[in-house]
């Protein structure tokens, strides 16, 4: 599995850069992290819900087509790094 930068990306830099530079870090609005919760507990219950067999076989399929191609060009990078050695 590839390593991830401990550097994050640049939204959470450009926060982090902030939060150093007022000497306090930034408050979340409780009301839209609740709504945001809420919403995240049933979305994917109720979009399963709506869709046919058809339709959640399709995703999955795709899903795992690119789970299998993510995972072959990771073994052949690293079988191509340990042929460099």
């Amino acid at each position: 599995m590839p390593k991830r930068s401990s550097n994050g990306d640049d939204f959470q830099n450009a926060l982090r850069v902030v939060e150093q530079a007022t000497g306090e870090p930034l408050a979340k609005n409780a009301a839209a992290v609740a709504l945001g919760r809420l919403g995240g507990l049933k979305g994917g219950k109720a979009r399963a819900k709506k869709l046919s067999g058809e339709q959640r076989k399709a995703i999955a399929v795709k899903a795992a087509k690119t789970r299998w191609k993510k995972a072959k060009k990771a073994a052949k990078i690293e079988a191509g790094a340990e042929l460099s050695s």
